[in-house]
């Protein structure tokens, strides 16, 4: 991975890390209200194209979204596992604001630093990251 690949992951870990608690929330929600079809109806044949089954296009869109939430988890465990290369406090600290979706503004007035200074910061965190 590169510097801004790593840098896009941490822009984006907190909305995803959210997004697959809400997706797999509702997911987990739809399979308890779904039911197979049973009977001589499920056993005939369907027509080949665009499927006009209403259920069949439901499986292939919870199958998508299924697919999306695999790819975001793929991103938090990748971030998830580099988090233990930053060893300095301030990076640290940076790094799990950061990770919680704070502006490098805020982080600055919280540590009382300049967000160049949280800039500079989180460039070294990420360079402890690609390392």
């Amino acid at each position: 991975m590169n510097k801004w690949q790593i840098e896009d992951l941490l822009k984006d870990y907190q909305w995803k890390l959210q997004s697959v608690k809400i997706m797999r929330e509702s997911m987990n929600e739809i399979n308890v209200n779904m039911t197979a079809q049973y009977g001589l109806q499920a056993a005939m044949p369907k027509a080949s194209g665009n499927p006009s089954d209403p259920i069949l296009r439901e499986v292939e869109r919870r199958d998508e979204r299924w697919k999306k939430i695999h790819d975001y988890e793929k991103d938090i465990q990748l971030i998830q596992s580099k988090i233990q290369k930053v060893n300095n406090e301030r990076e640290v600290e940076v790094l799990y604001w950061l990770l919680d979706g704070k502006s490098m503004r805020w982080i600055g007035l919280h540590m009382g630093l300049s967000h160049t200074h949280i800039q500079r910061i989180k460039d070294a965190v990420i360079e402890n990251m690609i390392a």
